[in-house]
Parts: structure tokens; sequence; C-alpha cells
């Protein structure tokens, strides 16, 4: 009988487990389609191989796909870090792109075991939104040179004040105009192609809009720039001794804690995102934030891109009905049949096909939507994104997300810094805060100062108790405080001091004197 019914659920598995076998399968097809275009695009906005993409998605498919952290969550080279990488290369060169990405996955490992993973939760989402909208802002300042052909000046700024020049010569030839409308065409697709949900289900918007503008090109001759293809082993270029030379400059390493820092942010902030699409088994951060590590540890090993998750294909997947981690699997091994069957199929993509999808891919990083709402109901938080964003804009991205995570630490000192005054006679019922005069003229005031009393509320805090009537003497109580900064506390001894100078009373020590807590 026991061996019946274990061979009757046996049997009753079976269809559930071809059903979760079918629906992996398809979504795997489906986040493949949306991926490659996207590990092209932003391989090549990034300043290196179109290869060097597809590596890194195979690398998260297969590798990070395969272990334990998030069970849908896809990972891939990233358009949020499209920037640095661009930037870093400039800096550094192709070969030194390998050793970052290397450190940046053997200190994502670190941290994992150290079990810090669930600490990113604690960064400001207004810093990281800031993040990817200044990300945003100068990835799509960037793409608009190379969706019409044209160079990009270096800097931020430069390329928002280059806009009105890059009209004009956009208007002035005919090869240009001819790039331009190729990416704006993609750029229309990869908008309007959505609305269109059978059609969509079948085939994902941005391998739809780069098709379409590929066929475009072809059929009609455009004289436009495509993807240049060197082929796979040519592309993989692992980091040489002299690479590992460079970690002496203190550039090379700051660009290191950059990647990780913005490269794990990325990711776990994606895993929380992803969790809330499905019903299935929530992600251990620490664990995922390993399984990014040995992902990028591989990928600078091979030399290619850093890999982060990627919510586009994350979201994909689990619309797409992916049940289990197969599917993210089975994406990377599509990837890799493709480069290694059609290698030559990359190289009719024109380059303005892929900077469409990348303007349309950096238009989302930037929160417009949430923007109004954010400012109506927390202004603070909105100027820290806001600020953040601009910083990165006008500077550099490391630089900005520094200067926004000191905003929010600032902001955070101040929300928690409340104080409050409350005064009493020494031989009369209480008066209030700040209250005095009238029939306890004369009479010594006690002065209990409760809260929090950092430097950010020190001026208020003064002028509250420079209100108290100079002709009396008060006793200073600080027992009620929760802390007391080192400025804070000396500020108010030099003031009760002077006070009771000003008061003709000479300060003495009080019983509740002890109860303060030392600066």
């Amino acid at each position: 009988m026991r061996s019946f019914m274990r061979s009757y659920f046996r049997a009753a598995r079976m269809p559930r487990r071809r059903a979760t076998l079918r629906a992996d399968v398809t979504a795997s097809l489906v986040v493949f389609l949306v991926a490659l275009p996207l590990c092209v695009g932003i391989a090549v906005a990034s300043g290196v191989p179109a290869e060097l993409g597809l590596i890194t998605g195979i690398v998260g498919g297969l590798v990070a796909g395969s272990l334990p952290g998030s069970s849908l969550q896809v990972s891939g080279p990233a358009a949020g870090l499209t920037v640095l990488v661009y930037e870093a290369v400039q800096a550094h060169g192709l070969g030194v792109l390998g050793v970052l990405v290397l450190l940046a996955g053997v200190l994502q490992l670190t941290m994992g075991a150290l079990r810090l993973g669930r600490w990113f939760r604690a960064i400001s989402v207004a810093v990281v939104q800031g993040m990817l909208a200044g990300i945003g802002l100068v990835l799509i300042a960037g793409q608009v040179y190379a969706l019409a052909g044209v160079p990009a000046p270096s800097s931020g700024p430069g390329k928002f004040m280059g806009l009105p020049g890059l009209a004009g010569e956009v208007l002035g030839s005919g090869t240009t105009l001819a790039a331009t409308g190729i990416g704006v065409g993609t750029i229309l697709v990869l908008v309007y192609w959505p609305k269109w949900k059978r059609a969509a289900r079948v085939l994902p918007a941005p391998l739809t809009a780069v098709a379409l503008a590929t066929a475009v090109t072809g059929i009609f001759g455009l004289p436009v720039d495509r993807v240049r293809v060197q082929g796979l082993m040519a592309a993989v270029q692992p980091p040489g001794l002299d690479d590992f030379a460079s970690l002496a400059s203190l550039g090379v390493l700051g660009t290191v804690l950059a990647f990780t820092l913005i490269a794990s942010a990325e990711s776990l902030f994606s895993a929380a995102a992803v969790d809330r699409l499905h019903d299935g088994p929530r992600t251990d951060y620490d664990k995922e934030l390993m399984a990014q590590g040995a992902g990028n540890a591989i990928c600078g090993a091979l030399g290619a891109l850093p890999m982060t998750a990627v919510i586009v294909r994350s979201s994909a997947n689990v619309s797409a009905g992916a049940r289990t981690k197969l599917s993210r699997v089975l994406h990377g091994v599509w990837l890799l049949i493709f480069v290694a069957a059609l290698p030559a199929a990359l190289g009719v993509i024109p380059v303005a096909a892929l900077a469409g999808v990348l303007v349309h891919a950096g238009w989302k990083l930037v929160p417009v939507r949430e923007l109004g709402p954010l400012w109506r109901k927390h202004r603070a938080e909105a100027v820290v994104l806001a600020v953040t964003a601009i910083a990165i804009v006008v500077t550099n991205l490391f630089e900005g997300v520094l200067l926004g995570l000191l905003l929010a630490v600032v902001k955070l000192a101040w929300e928690i810094s409340h104080v409050q005054v409350e005064t009493e006679a020494l031989d009369s019922g209480a008066e209030g805060a700040g209250g005095a005069g009238g029939a306890g003229a004369g009479r010594p005031l006690r002065v209990r100062v409760l809260g929090n009393a950092t430097f950010l509320r020190l001026p208020k805090l003064l002028d509250q108790l420079e209100a108290l009537p100079a002709d009396r003497a008060v006793e200073l109580n600080l027992a009620g405080l929760r802390h007391v900064d080192h400025a804070c506390g000396m500020a108010l001894a030099a003031w009760e001091e002077e006070h009771n100078s000003r008061a003709g009373t000479a300060s003495s020590p009080h019983e509740e004197r002890a109860g303060h807590p030392s600066p």
C-alpha cells in the first residue's frame, strides 16, 4: 500500500513538473529576446566590443542564475553602469576594466560572506533614485549624439550644452539625418509596441525595434554606422600583470569601490522589487550578493563588462510565467548559442538603433512619475534625489553619489534632532516651555532640555534659551536628553555660566548636574 501511494503521488507530480518546465523554457526565450539587444547596446555605449556585453549576459545566466539568492531575478550588463564603465575605459584603458570588475566581484563575495547584503537596503532610496536619474540623464545626453552618428563631448555639462549645435548638424547632413531617423524610429517602436499586447507577448519591444531598424537600413541601403564585430574569442582579453599594476592609483581604487557599491545596491534593490512581483521564495540578500560577486569575478577574469541584476529582464521573466531559476539559466544558454552560431548577425545592426534603445532605457531610469507625489509628501527626499542627479550630471557618478549620501545623512540628522525646552520655578508649579515672568519674577528657574541636541539644532535651542528672563538665575538640567553632541554640550555650559553671571548670581553646582550626559 505504501509503495502504491508513493507511485501515485510521483505520477501526480509529473504533470506539474512538465508544466513548470514548459513555463520556464518559454520565459527563458522571452528573456533572451529582451536581453540580446540590451547586451549589445550597453556594450557599444560603454565603449567596448559588442561581444563583451554578450559575455556578461551569458555569465549572468549560467553563473549568477544557477546560484542561490533570488529565484527569478535575471542578471547581465546594466544601463546603470554604462556611464561609469565608459569613463573607466577612457581613463584607464580596456585592459584595466577586467581588473576593476574582478576586484568588485571579490569585494561583493566578501561582503556577502560577512552578511552585509541586508545593510544595502539601509541606503536612502532617494539617493539610489537620484543616482539612477543622474545616470539616465547622462546616458540620454551621450546616446543622442551616437543616435545621430556624431562624437559626443566628454563632460556631462558639455553634452547638454552641445545639443543645440547637434540639432543644426543633423539638419545639415543627409547621413546624420538618416541615422537620426533610424534612432528616433527605434524609440517610437519601443514606446508604442508594448501597447499592442498580443504582439508584444510574442516579440519583445527591444528586439522588434532593433530588427525593424536593421531591416529598414538594409532594404534602403542607408549610409549609417553598423556594429563592429571582431569575434567572441578575439574579444575575450583577460587582464595581465601590467593591468594589475594600475591598482597603485587612487583613481582606480575609487572606481573599484564605485563599481562595488553601485552594482550591489542596484542588484539588491532590484531583488526587493522583483519579490513584490511574485509569490515564490523570497530573496536571501547575502546569498544574492555572493552570486553577483561570483558572476563579476568571472566577468572580470574574462575582461567583460560588470554585471548587476536588471529589473527590465527580471520583470520580463516574471511576466512571462517563470517559476524557477531554470528560466534565467536557460536565457544564458540561448545567448551562448547565438554568439557561437550567428556572430556575424551583430554586424548588420545599425549603431543608431542601439543608441535609440539606450535613450529609451535612460529615460526609464528617471523617476518622472514619482517626482510629483514625492515632492508633495516628502519634500526633503525629493531635494536629495534632485541634488544627487544634478551633481552626477555636473561632476561625475562617484562624487555625485557621495554628495547625495552626505545630504541624506544631514537630512536624517536634522529630522531626528528634536529639542524641547521646559522651564519651572524652583518653588512654584510648571510655567511651560520658555515661559517666565509675572508673579514668579526674580525666582530661579529650573530649565530642562529634552530630546536630541545636535549642532544642527543649536541655533534654535540657543534662541529659546536667550528668550528666558535675563534677571533670573537658571539651573540647567540635561538629564532628559537622549543624545547631546560635543558642540551642544559646550555651548549649553557656556550659556548657563554667562546667563547666571548676567543675572547677578554665581553659577554653582546643582544636584541635577550629576545627570548631565557627558558632551
